[in-house]
């Protein structure tokens, strides 16, 4: 009884994130209700439940690995094992979430020094075919790095400096999400389900990249190539001229903090620590950095005043302190709520029997195809912790390359199927019928082409 009551608890939450926009109620919301529900309903129900998935093993507690067996334990063992399993995942995505604080904190400081605009120096063009290339190559490279959702903006925000048409920017911007997706499935440190992936040891860095660079390109290149044959590329903008004065320590900030960021996964595959702690030392160096330009930069300021500057608090002027205050913290707690659902529904043995079933039911390649379509109607990241307990394979296995692929650009197939795609709709206003008939075809010629081109490589 109380394993179908979790059920409708998951059943409810999910519908009301998928309703968002409908609903008017931040997704953050029914996530956390139903992380706090479905454990409320496994401690209730503790005495009742006949089998139970060891997570930190990948086994059913069912005594076929010569192990306890779960439906034979009193009360007081099934507890202390349900505490173990609790303690285990929150420590798991605890993982996730502080490697995301600390990737959205050096992008905060970055934007802090105005860095980004200096990707806009790379821009000397007035056609638009050639600027939709341009924008395209550097979402997809820039993806990769700071993640799909922080590159959308960046480019969006530089695209609305150059081209002064709204309508002209929406089909750039459909074009910037395809290509954002694309850029972060390929990387580590790209999209969230990737790194989840990455964090988790299902994907090593190098045999990720080996494995979806060129389907990832293909994902992006083919739609680029259509749509730059399109009316709405064909002939020139006016570019603007440059406003104000670009903050100086804007450039040598961008490089020192993209090369901090890319130096995590060299500093996990050299120490073989987990990423959160290459992340957190890139930041602390970070937060150095920019703290001694800030902090002599207000003393230079003082001479220059003759000491008459009224000093104000440290953190105040602290770019980290600044950073901290604007990275995404919903977010955050969304994903907490999304993986410790999912681990709740993985304790009971649900997801493990669902990817048995599965299994026996279709080809995993026409599984995971499917779920590369699902993710642009629902959340990517519920989708990729569920895969995660219904799959076993060791690491590196085809299929957790093909799942990295699947859910990082499958999303494109929707404007909501997305982070990237969200933010870009909130930005430009761009209708969900506008995209699904103009930029949803070009996405999903993209999408089943990369998906070809990487069973075709790695048949």
């Amino acid at each position: 009884m109380m394993e179908q009551l979790i059920l409708i608890v998951f059943a409810l939450g999910y519908l009301a994130i998928t309703l968002e926009h409908t609903l008017k109620v931040d997704k953050l919301i029914p996530a956390l209700l139903m992380m706090a529900l479905a454990w409320a309903g496994v401690a209730l129900g503790l005495d009742e439940f006949s089998s139970w998935f060891n997570s930190q093993h990948h086994h059913m507690m069912d005594g076929s690995d010569g192990g306890a067996i779960f439906s034979q334990m009193g009360h007081e063992e099934r507890s202390h094992v349900m505490e173990e399993t609790l303690l285990y995942h929150f420590g798991k995505t605890a993982e996730i979430l502080i490697f995301l604080m600390g990737a959205m904190t050096i992008v905060e400081i970055i934007d802090h020094f105005d860095g980004f605009a200096t990707i806009q120096q790379f821009i000397r063009t007035h056609k638009k075919r050639s600027l939709l290339w341009i924008m395209a190559i550097l979402s997809f490279v820039l993806s990769a790095i700071i993640d799909n959702l922080t590159a959308t903006i960046v480019l969006i925000s530089i695209l609305r400096k150059l081209v002064k048409s709204s309508e002209d920017r929406l089909w750039f911007a459909g074009l910037i999400v395809i290509s954002a997706n694309a850029g972060g499935a390929w990387s580590p440190i790209g999209d969230v389900t990737t790194t989840m992936l990455w964090i988790g040891k299902k994907v090593s860095t190098a045999k990720l990249v080996e494995y979806l660079i060129v389907p990832s390109l293909v994902c992006m290149i083919i739609p680029v190539w259509i749509a730059s044959f399109l009316k709405p590329f064909r002939g020139t903008f006016d570019a603007p001229e440059s406003e104000g004065q670009q903050n100086p320590y804007g450039p040598r900030m961008l490089y020192i903090g993209l090369g901090l960021i890319v130096f995590v996964p060299i500093f996990k595959t050299v120490t073989h620590l987990p990423p959160y702690i290459g992340m957190m030392l890139s930041l602390a160096i970070f937060s150095l950095i920019s703290e001694v330009i800030t902090n002599r930069h207000f003393s230079l300021q003082a001479v220059n005043r003759q000491g008459n500057q009224t000093e104000g608090s440290a953190h105040d002027r602290s770019p980290t302190f600044k950073a901290l205050r604007k990275i995404e913290m919903p977010s955050i707690l969304f994903f907490l709520g999304i993986l410790m659902t999912v681990a709740a529904l993985e304790s009971l043995g649900m997801v493990y029997n669902f990817g048995s079933a599965v299994q026996s039911a279709m080809d995993n390649r026409v599984f995971v195809v499917l779920l590369g379509v699902a993710s642009a109607i629902i959340d990517n990241v519920p989708l990729v912790a569920a895969s995660m307990g219904m799959f076993h394979d060791g690491m590196d296995a085809g299929v957790w390359h093909f799942i990295a692929y699947a859910a990082g650009t499958g999303g494109s197939l929707l404007i909501i199927g997305s982070a990237a795609g969200v933010v870009a709709m909130g930005m430009e206003r761009i209708s969900f019928f506008w995209y699904l008939k103009k930029i949803s075809w070009l996405a999903a010629v993209g999408y089943l082409s990369g998906a070809a081109v990487y069973l075709l490589l790695n048949t």
